[in-house]
């Protein structure tokens, strides 16, 4: 479980700060896990099939 702080909400599941960029992603969305690991055994399957 993670900690939660003193306003009840969750910190940021992923975020990277590098200079002037600041990104935060709150939560994944599940339609764009699908994709990517459906785009990753595509392209995995054509790979292996060369």
């Amino acid at each position: 479980m993670t900690p939660r702080g003193k306003s009840g909400t969750q910190p940021p599941q992923f975020e990277i700060r590098c200079g002037g960029l600041h990104l935060t992603v709150q939560r994944v969305p599940g339609w764009l896990v699908a994709l990517v690991t459906t785009a990753g055994g595509a392209a995995g399957t054509w790979w292996a099939q060369r």
